[in-house]
């Protein structure tokens, strides 16, 4: 081990379980390796850096001024001149500009201001709203590199700071490895005027930072090819994440530890790739935290789907890199609650593997045993996921003691056919535990719907020569699929398994770059800080 990993696992009170330094191939018992690659350098993350301030720092640079209605111009700018006021009174006008929705408009040429941005606050002023409203400025505002006002008079602490932590998140962007990223000028940074600065900085600092930095981690991961991001190299990221970070500790299961605790699911699922997979368990206890257990959040970690020998069509199988974003989500979850020094006991497990057909795949008809004994009939390699959630859950179930466990995957296309991108499909068994996470999801914007668990799935799911299979019959997919992960935690433990296929990536928008979303993050790290414990009663599917 290195010296870096050597204080970077001091750091952490890390524990790894023999994946120093070790060959993917040799790991795996193989006899190729893994040829070197050049290494490649990304743009790092730019974010503002945010003050606050009761007076503006200087009247130059890009102005945001968020307005509830026509009447806020006099009080909200009242540090502008009366000219500067009455112009951007007259633009507005003229633009018959809606301050019930969440409009925009940008004004050039008024006083000594490069751009005067004006957003509508619209009606809708909770958190969630007020964010999104900051995610639409930070991102409009991306090219003006000079400094950045926001006139926030008059808004409560809270609203001015949820609209601080939108425009962070905002300024992510995912073109990693073009020049002109690599080449950007560092953006200056943004003043946040207004009557409660105090205030504001203090819940920003004390949570919104860390959600911004979060969100941009758990970003990046996903937006990383697959020759860069890979069951090891995550694993790598999360420790330089979590560096010095206190509370937390980390623990990676290499392939032999894997092997001793009979977690053969997810070392079938990655037989076929020469990147071994790990089983990664990061755990945050803040002070002050519920002597109830961990609340486990479990990630599904396919750096790469090829779909195996049950190999994918080409076409838009490069999407496939996105199908640790489960993972990447319930780890960005923890370290932005680990960085805010929240008052709570969380795990995130992150299952990584690679599914990929070569001859040691696994195959179609092939048995496969999960750590806690339940045999697996393998219908298709390229359901996979639910594979290493497999042995996650069972882990969690069997070494944890958990308060709750929650599964987050992309997990099926036919999530995406029922809920299309507005919605990610949640599956519990335990319905305070699923009233828990829809209330999560509506404070953090990461909308949840809820869908059924029918008797059925179980016979969907049923094996004439194991315990389950891994791929039920036509029909209910995303149903069978959460059955199938829900097979393996004990009856009487609260869960929910969440399907983020259709939430996870997509194009460009006024919300969001090209790329990951970071649905999740938000919504686990919710949850998590407001979670209360369920009973632990067994409920049928």
């Amino acid at each position: 081990m290195s010296t870096v990993r050597k204080a970077i696992a001091a750091s952490l009170s890390f524990a790894l379980a023999g994946t120093a330094l070790a060959s993917p191939a040799l790991a795996q018992g193989r006899s190729d390796a893994v040829a070197p690659s050049l290494t490649l350098k990304a743009a790092k993350s730019q974010h503002r850096a945010v003050t606050f301030a009761a007076a503006p720092a200087q009247m130059a640079g890009t102005l945001v001024l968020p307005l509830t209605g026509e009447a806020d111009l006099a009080t909200r700018a009242s540090a502008l001149s009366d000219a500067e006021r009455d112009a951007i009174a007259r633009a507005l006008k003229a633009a018959e500009f809606d301050y019930k929705g969440q409009g925009s408009l940008s004004l050039r040429g008024i006083g000594g201001w490069d751009r005067i941005h004006v957003v509508s606050t619209g009606t809708n002023m909770s958190p969630a709203a007020i964010q999104k409203l900051g995610v639409m400025a930070g991102r409009a505002l991306m090219k003006d590199k000079g400094p950045l006002t926001v006139m926030a008079g008059g808004l409560p602490a809270e609203a001015v700071a949820e609209l601080a932590t939108g425009m962070g998140i905002g300024e992510y962007r995912s073109d990693l490895y073009q020049a002109k990223a690599r080449d950007a000028a560092p953006m200056a940074g943004t003043v946040i005027v207004g009557d409660t600065a105090g205030a504001a900085r203090a819940l920003y600092e004390g949570r919104g930072k860390a959600l911004v930095e979060a969100m941009a981690f758990a970003r990046d991961l996903s937006n990383e090819p697959a020759n860069v991001i890979y069951p090891e190299s995550f694993v790598e990221r999360t420790l330089a994440a979590f560096a010095g970070v206190p509370g937390v500790s980390i623990e990676a299961l290499d392939v032999p530890a894997m092997e001793r605790l009979g977690m053969g699911s997810i070392l079938g699922s990655g037989r076929g790739s020469a990147r071994p997979p790990r089983m990664l368990i990061v755990r945050y206890t803040g002070r002050g935290a519920s002597s109830a257990g961990p609340v486990v959040l479990a990630g599904k970690g396919i750096t790469f789907d090829s779909g195996g020998i049950s190999i994918k069509n080409s076409g838009g199988m490069g999407d496939m890199k996105f199908d640790m974003s489960g993972a990447a989500s319930v780890v960005g979850a923890v370290l932005a609650l680990s960085k805010s020094r929240a008052p709570v006991d969380v795990v995130a497990i992150a299952a990584l593997s690679e599914n990929m057909p070569d001859g040691n795949a696994v195959r179609p008809a092939d048995v496969l045993q999960a750590m806690n004994g339940k045999t697996i009939e393998i219908i298709s390699t390229d359901a996979e996921g639910r594979l290493v959630l497999a042995d996650a859950v069972a882990y969690a179930d069997a070494k944890l003691n958990p308060a709750a466990i929650v599964d987050m995957a992309t997990l099926t296309g036919s999530i995406v056919t029922a809920l299309g991108d507005d919605y990610a499909g949640m599956f519990s068994r335990h319905d305070p535990l699923a009233t828990q996470l829809l209330q999560a999801g509506e404070a953090s914007g990461d909308d949840l719907w809820r869908m059924p668990l029918h008797a059925s799935y179980a016979d969907d799911t049923k094996s004439t020569i194991a315990d389950i299979k891994n791929s039920g019959a036509s029909g209910a997919g995303a149903g069978a699929g959460a059955h199938f992960i829900g097979a393996f935690v004990k009856p009487e433990t609260p869960w929910a398994h969440i399907d983020i296929a259709g939430m996870a990536w997509g194009g460009a928008s006024d919300v969001k770059a090209a790329g990951s979303t970071g649905y999740g993050v938000r919504l686990l790290e919710a949850f998590v800080r407001n979670f209360q414990p369920v009973p632990k009663i067994a409920a049928a599917d």
